[in-house]
Order: structure tokens, then C-alpha cells, then sequence
């Protein structure tokens, strides 16, 4: 489901025997320059960290320098330097922000990756595709390959795939790549040492769009989604219903010309196509006081799709929409949040689209078949297991936001199924805010919560170790690692989102990432009922359009503004700045778990995290809540018990509950064989 491996079986290749230098042979994503073979970088400084990073939100496009405070390159450039990092993670609009940087010269020089990451990929092949400027070349080199770079403080990119490492420039000094001993299956970019591919097969239909019979747009658009579908190892391509676009975001002038140039070329979307929230609220920005050299590109970016043929829904959670799609639907949703909410809540099928490719499948109505698209890129690879002697403490709405982020930070870009909830009732509020979570700090499209999520009726059906037809599963000797997840987990996660834990008085309340329902509205407006809002706290809500037209029917738009709230349509807060974001506000508390971690970097605030009752209460009294939530000092996420750790006990092996289904599973098969 995640393409071809990666690097060698090995991953690393060789070694000096001084341990000065080092030759990795990876799997070449993306060619430098889109030419044949990759060309030699030079000698690059080589930033290497163990964590993840969303160009979005953590990475500055108009300088290349990391903004995520929570990141260990925080403060770091990345122009002209070895980006070295297992992958990307969060917002689908990082491939938005690289091809920003790579247009305006402060891009990595390279990008080194320990698994294949299609959102930056992507953004290089835009850039090559659509504006004919040399990306930097984009490499896997698998976990062993990626791990071992860590000391190093150089690096040099050979043609195929080669990176020499050396601590100083005198150990790459006449360094020349060793050839392998053996052929790599290093992918589908056809390199001296990579096993050839079966190209993508296309039909006549797909073949005339490429040909230009349909016109340039959807010919540009088709090579995209073709050399997307050859990185993913697809081995066709799939029609989808409908699409969702998280690239109307304005990063920066490319996002804009990108738009326009598919415009020019007489674009036309062939699905009913949604757009995500934009950078602005289109009908009100200037009386919201946003700049002109904000306001007018964001709103031409937005015309630009319009004429694209996109419907005006400007939402980040089209989930809320009447035209979500149902159980089964193959679709082609952009923005992280409605990615992991559609695979895992709707149970329809996506990608995690990047920004750009969302509009090219749009144009064409085709998509790669792969990962989520398929049973077996949906199905659980790691087990989180909650206590199962109780979570004792009920669980509120911050909860669900707190356990998401958690979530994606064991699971990764792994699918996790969720054990120890299996008898709670969340509601789709909570479901989102989880997804939301998830989304930001995993790279995965969706999880599974045992006992809740439709395709995740018990563990073994999350894994796809049923006997039917569904995901193909593990096979009977393979073990799914089970992570227990502690109180003490829960609590660290808590302070991460909380991070301004000593500060008391906050000047902003911001509600609305993802976009508030309608539900969720009806909750705020009779929470502010009555009451008063503190003279030094703004309260900002963000929804769609739609809600805003129930709300206002229901006459909850009334209350809010009796309380004074500023009531913000089209834009989100992973968009919003100043003067929305009040220039003399210090603090601001929220109930996202996705706005808690990416506002320090994009508004320079300190961030309080509390639910949703609790952020009302700071807008009446202008001062976060002392108080916690019952949850996290109560029994059931005490210090882990020997079960819920997965200690030996008797005839059960330590692992955990899924290696003692396989071991089911196995004398299952034996008992069958012994009878027969």
C-alpha cells in the first residue's frame, strides 16, 4: 500500500572502516531537475532529526526556516542544506509550502527520507511539471539507511540514488561511490541499480487526457497523477465520485499562478469538487481589518478555483456538508483532518492527498490505486491500547483531541487500531476532534477505534485477520506491535497541547479548528447565554457557511453576537493572523488539539488548551480554568497494570492481544487440519 521498498535490504550499504564515511543507497523519488538520472548536489550540510515535520505550520515559506516550536530544527534554515527527516506529517499543504520555496530560492537542496513521503514529493514534481524549475531531488533510504546518518555532519548526492556522508569535508575529499554488490529494488524511478517496473496501466480514456486530446489542463494534470501513481507502485488507476481541495490555501505567489495557469489552460474539474477553507473569509475580510496584500491574492486564489468549476463551500470539515460521501465511496479529499475523518468515521476511501495533486485527480476524475483506496492499505498495523480495567474518571470533550494527538505520535504513519473503548459512545463532534488530532501529529489517513469506527467491529476485523473477503491481514506468524498507552501518556500529551500551563490570563478564545458544527455552535451559544464577555478577551469562532445558515435559523447567531463574539466564515485558524489574532493578545486558549500545536509557530502566541465548556468560562472571566479533567487522575490510567502492559501471565505471551489472536488464529488452522 505505501509503494515499492524503499532502499537495499541492508538500507546503509557501506561503511569506512574508520567509521568516517558513509555510502547510503536509497530509492530516488524524485530526480533533480526531472532529468534521467539525479544530478551530483555538491557537498551539503546535513540537518538530521528523528521526528517528522509538516511544512505547513512548521516550516516559514517565504524563508525556509523551521517555525514549529515543538520540532528539534526549531530556528533552523533549511535553504541550501540535506533535509534528513523520516518523513512529513500533518497538513496535506506541505507540498503548497516546498513549492513555494523551491520558487523562491530558500528550498533544502535535497530532501533524504527513512520512508517515502508523497506530499513532498509532490511538491517537487509541481515544480518541475507546471513551472520548469529544477526541484531538489527527493530520496528514501529506509530505516537503516535514514538512522545511520545521524552523526554525520556532511553529505554528497551521486547520480542513482548514492549519498556519501562524512563528519568533514576532508572525508568526502575524492570519496566516489562504491557500486553495490548486488541489483536494489530501489523503485520506480529506473535507475543503474533499481529492478524495472511495470509501468501504470492506463485506459484509452486515460491515455487520449495524456495525449492533450482533452486539452493542456487535463494533460498537465494527467502527467501529475501518472508520475504519482509510478512513485506509489499503483499499478492503475481508479474513477473517484468526488473531490475535496485543501490547495485554494494561499501559501505564497506560487500557490496563486498555479491556480491561474490551470485557468489559462482552459481547466475544467470532472467530479463535484468542495473547497477547504481559504486564508480569508472572502465576503468580510476587509472589515475584519486583513490587508490588502493578504486579502486580495487569497480572494483570487478562490476565483481562481471557482472558475476551475469548484463548488463555494470554503470548509475544512466537509464531512458536515450534504454531499459526504458513504461507506465504500472512493474519493479524493485534500486537508488532514477530513482525510482521516472520511476514511476512519465515513469509512469512504482517500489518500492523504497533497495540495496540487487534489486538483489534478479533479481535472481528470482519476486517482492512483493505492493505499487507502485498497483493503490492504487500510487495515491496522500497530495496536494503542487504552487500560481495560476501566478508564474510571468520564471522559469529556477534551479527551478525544488529547487521545488523537497521541495517537499519531506512537502510531506515526502507521494505521492504529484503538483497544479500550470499545463500550463509549463518542459523538461526531468528538470523532472529528480526534481525527483532527491524529491528523496533525500522524502521517497515516485514518485509524480505527475498536468497537466505534465501521470498519473496526472488534480488533481482528481492524487488523483484517477475519476469514472473508475484506483487508488482506497479517499473515499467521506476523506480530502487530501493541503499545500501551498509560495515564502518564495521556497526561504528557495534556501539557504538550497546555503548554502555558503557568500563565493565567488569556486575551483570545479560539474556537473552530476543524470548522465548528452546527451542533457545536448550539453548545457555544448556550454556554454564552446570559452571560458577559470580559472587556479584555476577544472570543473568534470559525464555521463554514452552511452551519452559519442553520445556526442563524435556529437564532444561536444572535446570542453570540449579544455576547460579543467575532463570527469568522471561509477562513480557519491555521490561516487566521493579526488583526483577527488581536496584535496586543499574549495568550489564547482553545479546545484544538491542531490549533494548540501549530499557533506558537504561526502566530507567536502562548497556547492554553482546555474543552470547550472551560474556553467559554476564560471569555467571561479572561483567565484559563484551574481545573482538570477528571480523566486523567482516574483509576484506570493509574501507573499500566502487568495486563495492560502486556506482561507474560500463564499460557499468554507478553505481546499483547493481537499475537494471542494469532495464536487463535494458528490452532484454529490445526484443530481444522486435525479433523480432516
Amino acid at each position: 500500500p505505501e509503494g515499492p521498498p524503499c532502499a537495499s535490504a541492508d538500507g546503509c550499504g557501506e561503511r569506512s572502516a574508520a567509521m568516517a564515511q558513509l555510502q547510503v543507497q536509497g530509492r530516488v523519488l524524485v530526480e533533480a531537475g526531472g532529468a534521467d538520472e539525479a544530478a551530483d548536489a555538491g557537498e551539503l550540510p546535513l540537518l538530521w532529526a528523528s521526528e517528522g515535520l509538516s511544512f505547513w505550520g512548521g516550516v516559514d515559506p517565504a524563508t525556509g526556516v523551521v517555525i514549529d516550536r515543538r520540532h528539534p530544527l526549531h530556528g533552523q534554515s533549511l535553504a541550501g542544506r540535506a533535509l534528513a527527516i523520516p518523513s512529513g506529517r500533518g497538513s496535506c499543504t506541505g507540498s503548497s509550502v516546498l513549492l513555494q520555496l523551491i520558487l523562491n530560492g530558500h528550498a533544502p537542496a535535497a530532501i533524504l527520507l527513512r520512508e517515502t513521503d508523497e506530499i513532498l514529493a509532490l511538491g517537487a514534481i509541481i515544480a518541475d511539471e507546471l513551472f520548469d524549475r529544477s526541484p531538489p531531488p527527493v530520496l528514501c533510504l529506509g530505516p537503516a539507511g535514514f538512522d545511520a546518518l545521524a552523526p554525520f555532519a556532511l553529505c554528497r548526492l551521486h547520480p542513482g540514488g548514492t549519498v556519501l556522508a562524512g563528519a568533514s569535508p576532508s572525508d568526502l575529499d575524492g570519496a566516489v561511490p562504491v557500486p553495490p554488490p548486488l541489483p536494489l529494488l530501489a523503485g520506480p524511478t529506473q535507475t543503474p541499480t533499481s529492478a524495472p517496473q511495470e509501468p501504470v496501466r492506463l485506459t484509452p480514456s486515460d491515455q487520449e487526457m495524456l495525449d492533450g486530446q482533452h486539452g493542456r489542463a487535463a494533460q498537465v494534470a494527467m502527467r501529475v497523477v501518472v508520475r504519482m501513481a509510478d512513485l506509489q507502485g499503483a499499478p492503475e488507476l481508479i474513477s473517484v465520485s468526488q473531490a475535496h481541495i485543501d490547495g485554494c490555501v494561499y501559501t505564497g505567489p506560487a500557490s496563486l499562478e498555479l491556480a491561474e495557469k490551470l485557468v489559462a489552460m482552459g481547466g475544467s474539474v470532472r467530479v463535484p469538487t468542495t473547497l477547504n477553507a481559504i486564508s480569508v473569509d472572502r465576503r468580510r475580510w476587509r472589515a475584519l481589518g486583513v490587508p490588502a496584500d493578504l486579502g486580495e491574492p487569497a480572494s483570487a486564489l478562490a476565483d481562481a478555483y471557482l472558475a476551475l468549476g469548484c463548488a463555494p463551500s470554503f470548509t475544512c470539515a466537509p464531512y458536515l456538508l450534504d454531499s459526504a460521501p458513504s461507506l465504500g465511496e472512493q474519493v479524493t479529499w485534500g486537508e488532514s483532518n477530513a482525510v482521516v475523518f472520511a476514511n476512519s468515521v465515513l469509512g469512504a476511501r482517500t489518500q492523504k492527498y497533497a495540495d496540487f495533486l487534489d486538483i489534478c485527480i479533479a481535472l481528470t476524475g482519476r486517482a492512483p490505486l493505492a493505499g487507502a483506496h485498497l483493503d490492504a492499505g487500510r487495515r491496522a498495523s500497530v495496536v494503542l491500547a487504552l487500560p481495560r480495567d476501566g478508564l474510571g474518571g468520564a471522559l469529556d470533550d477534551a479527551f478525544w483531541p488529547v487521545l488523537g494527538y497521541l495517537a499519531g505520535l506512537r502510531a506515526r504513519k502507521r494505521t492504529p487500531a484503538i483497544t479500550g473503548l470499545e463500550h463509549t459512545s463518542p459523538s461526531r463532534d468528538d470523532l472529528k476532534a480526534l481525527c483532527a488530532a491524529f491528523g496533525t501529529t500522524g502521517s497515516g489517513p485514518m485509524l480505527h477505534l475498536v468497537g466505534v469506527t465501521p470498519e473496526a467491529p472488534d480488533l481482528e476485523t481492524a487488523l483484517g485477520l477475519g476469514g472473508g473477503g475484506g483487508a488482506a491481514g497479517a499473515g499467521a506468524d506476523e506480530e502487530v506491535e501493541t503499545i500501551a498507552l498509560t495515564r502518564e501518556d495521556l497526561e504528557a500529551a495534556w501539557h504538550s497541547l497546555d503548554a502555558a500551563s503557568s500563565t493565567e490570563a488569556v486575551e483570545l478564545v479560539a474556537l473552530g479548528n476543524p470548522h465548528l458544527s452546527a451542533d457545536e455552535v448550539a453548545r457555544v451559544a448556550e454556554l454564552c447565554r446570559g452571560r458577559r464577555r470580559h472587556p479584555g478577551t476577544s472570543l473568534v469562532l470559525t464555521f463554514g457557511r452552511s452551519v452559519q445558515e442553520q445556526a442563524s435559523k435556529a437564532g444561536h447567531i444572535q446570542v453570540l453576537e449579544d455576547f460579543g463574539a467575532t463570527l469568522v466564515n471561509d477562513t480557519c485558524w491555521c490561516m487566521l493572523t493579526e488583526p483577527v489574532v488581536p496584535p496586543e493578545s499574549k495568550t489564547l486558549i482553545t479546545n484544538s488539539a491542531k490549533y494548540a500545536h501549530y499557533a506558537p509557530g504561526l502566530v507567536n502566541r502562548q497556547v492554553r488548551f482546555h474543552g470547550l465548556a472551560g474556553c467559554v468560562d476564560a471569555a467571561c472571566s479572561g483567565r484559563a480554568p484551574t481545573s482538570r479533567p477528571g480523566w486523567l487522575a482516574a483509576r484506570g490510567f493509574a501507573s499500566s497494570s502487568p495486563r495492560a502492559a502486556g506482561a507474560a501471565t500463564g499460557f499468554w505471551p507478553a505481546a499483547s492481544p493481537v499475537r494471542r489472536l494469532l495464536l487463535l488464529r494458528t490452532a484454529a488452522r490445526w484443530l481444522a487440519t486435525a479433523v480432516r
